[in-house]
């Protein structure tokens, strides 16, 4: 009884992963279709339209936002969206937190830094992402204090603390990675040499 246990949990070990990535990509797209095919409708004829082509909408409206948002009125215009999320109660807090995220992700392309580092605490490593350099000289104006994200395991949150540069260890590993190996408790399924 053991064995039959253990082997199905072996199965789902190896099946669960792949499903639920299977299923995220499925629903993204599906999602993503469904939200499209309307508006694609609106300027296309119905008997053309085929399966895909909300996605390829939505991949191409993408493109599109990602080149206008480098036009100088457009980016006032993004400048006056920002600061109006900013004053709404609620959704100033959702709107901060994902673009702080999204901020956290592009970090190691825009500042060509090494981003990824190790912080010692009472004899812990641990992995954390540098994430507040600014902030840190701002509210620790007479201190080298940089501001290092920690993530949690098996969760989505963690904290930020604000040490001293000296403190930090550089990793020379990618972000993702990093985030890979924090998040999972370092369980990974890939060993790269």
């Amino acid at each position: 009884m053991n064995k039959l246990i253990s082997l199905i949990l072996k199965g789902l070990v190896t099946v669960l992963p792949i499903g639920l990535t299977v299923y995220f990509l499925y629903w993204l797209f599906t999602t993503a279709e469904e939200l499209a095919r309307p508006l694609v409708l609106l300027v296309w004829p119905k008997q053309e339209y085929f399966v895909g082509l909300g996605v390829l909408t939505c991949l191409l409206l993408l493109a599109v936002v990602g080149l206008v948002v480098n036009f100088y009125g457009i980016r006032n215009l993004m400048k006056l969206s920002h600061s109006l999320f900013e004053k709404i109660p609620l959704v100033k807090s959702i709107y901060g937190a994902l673009q702080d995220m999204m901020t956290v992700f592009s970090l190691s392309n825009k500042t060509g830094k090494q981003s990824v580092v190790t912080l010692e605490i009472q004899g812990m490593q641990l992995i954390g992402f540098v994430t507040g350099e600014k902030m840190g000289q701002r509210l620790f104006a007479e201190q080298d204090l940089v501001g290092v994200y920690l993530p949690l395991s098996y969760q989505i949150g963690g904290m930020t603390v604000y040490v001293s540069r000296d403190k930090l260890t550089p990793l020379d590993i990618s972000m993702e990675e990093a985030m890979r190996i924090a998040v999972t408790g370092g369980v990974q399924s890939k060993n790269k040499s």
